[in-house]
């Protein structure tokens, strides 16, 4: 066995790696979903760009319509 001091240091350091452990984790699957998130955004407002650079139907119509 421990003596008493030395168990209360025990639980305590495994208490502090346990919550390092946590926020740790935390901390990288947040970066992981905040990135994929912003990575979805991007993709889709890059799509929005792309959909906006062709010609639609509307615009030629009304360059015809001034002629």
């Amino acid at each position: 066995g421990l003596a008493p001091d030395e168990r209360s240091l025990w639980v305590s350091r495994v208490a502090q790696i346990a919550v390092l452990c946590v926020l740790s984790l935390t901390v990288v699957f947040g970066v992981f979903f905040l990135g994929c998130n912003l990575l979805i955004k991007s993709e889709s407002m890059i799509n929005f760009l792309v959909q906006e650079r062709r010609p639609s139907k509307d615009v030629g119509a009304a360059i015809l319509g001034l002629y």
